[in-house]
């Protein structure tokens, strides 16, 4: 698809913009573009492409998506590499699992290679804004929603793509260290035939409240039961998790629908295979958790997601009390595949799977 490129009135200031990105922190410094392309059923589909200047989006306000919620987005990153370059990780996954999302929540898919140019687009409009620190990347949101302007409950015929990015430095405030987790408590984040796996909005939305106990309570994240047995470990409320035990093994709760299939996870499994490891997809329950991380056969837990990458997970809280993973600390194995994962992100390891896209 061919992109119209609208000039920019008054872009950041280069002194503005090195004031911005030096301490950027995670999801609040925005960049100068955006990419939108409209959808029109009656019109045949996806209609022009274009890369302007970031700015207010005028909505009707009977827009579908104001009220029957069809929304879903993607998060992505570009890292900077040694020659000056910038790369994706995994971009076609994103697109995949974005396509995804669309057919669960009754949205049109997007042509893969829309979207891989799209993000592209962007990236290169906004290149100078990644942040020259340690860890600074370009965070990447790709959404669409619907914007037909009507009430009733179907699918729209008109939808928005769009592509915004961040300047992001460390998602954790004090950047990677063991967080505590506190295990949600009256409150299910999805359920068998729900949208779970999908990548919207609502999901996020019903991780607030719990995510709010969690904090008063002195922990960083929440984590969520199934909603069937409330004793399955399922997901944080935007990071999946792995225990690593003294056996060997790794076990990830299984993509059961109530999950997400983070591309993190999934890039994971590969990397922890390679070092040797047993890693097991099955159920793993909050009892076992307890009773394996208190008896030492649970070395490590770490969780994964785009935007924290790897982070160990320390303590873990509930009304019936606390107890530590190993020494609360950040495991070994934990700062090894980390330090695996970001090294081919950057393009400072070798990349045999081919997973970084050059931009």
């Amino acid at each position: 698809m061919d992109f119209t490129r609208l000039p920019h009135p008054s872009p950041t200031p280069p002194e503005r913009r090195a004031e911005l990105i030096a301490d950027p922190g995670f999801g609040k410094v925005f960049t100068d573009h955006m990419v939108a392309i409209d959808y029109d059923e009656e019109k045949g589909g996806w209609q022009e492409a274009v890369l302007a200047p970031r700015g207010p989006i005028a909505l009707d306000p009977a827009a579908s998506v104001l009220h029957y919620a069809q929304e879903i987005f993607e998060g992505m990153k570009a890292y900077a590499h040694a020659d000056g370059g910038l790369a994706l990780f995994r971009p076609e996954a994103n697109a995949r699992r974005f396509n995804a999302s669309a057919r669960r929540m009754a949205m049109p898919e997007i042509p893969e290679d829309t979207f891989l140019s799209a993000v592209r687009e962007a990236v290169l409009a906004d290149a100078e804004w990644l942040p020259p620190i340690e860890g600074g990347s370009l965070y990447i949101r790709p959404f669409m929603f619907a914007s037909e302007a009507f009430l009733g409950v179907r699918p729209a015929k008109q939808y928005k793509f769009m592509v915004i990015l961040s300047a992001a430095g460390s998602y954790f405030k004090g950047g990677v260290a063991p967080v505590k987790i506190w295990v949600a408590q009256g409150y299910v984040r999805a359920a068998p035939g729900g949208t779970g796996a999908a990548k919207t909005g609502g999901n996020y939305a019903a991780s607030l409240v719990p995510q709010a106990q969690a904090s008063e309570h002195g922990c960083d994240q929440v984590v969520f039961l199934d909603a069937v047995e409330n004793k399955w470990i399922e997901e944080l409320g935007g990071m999946n998790l792995f225990f690593v035990r003294r056996d060997g093994s790794v076990v990830t709760p299984p993509l059961t629908g109530t999950i997400l299939p983070g591309i993190t996870r999934e890039s994971l499994i590969a990397l922890l295979t390679e070092e040797g490891l047993e890693v097991r997809e099955e159920p793993y329950s909050l009892e076992q958790w307890r009773t394996e991380a208190e008896s030492g056969e649970l070395l490590e837990t770490m969780a994964c997601g785009t935007a924290a990458v790897v982070t160990p997970v320390g303590t873990v809280a509930s009304p019936e009390g606390e107890f530590t993973i190993g020494a609360g600390g950040t495991g070994q194995l934990t700062a090894k595949i980390r330090e695996r994962l970001v090294a081919i992100q950057h393009g400072t390891a070798p990349d045999p799977r081919g997973w970084v896209t050059r931009l």
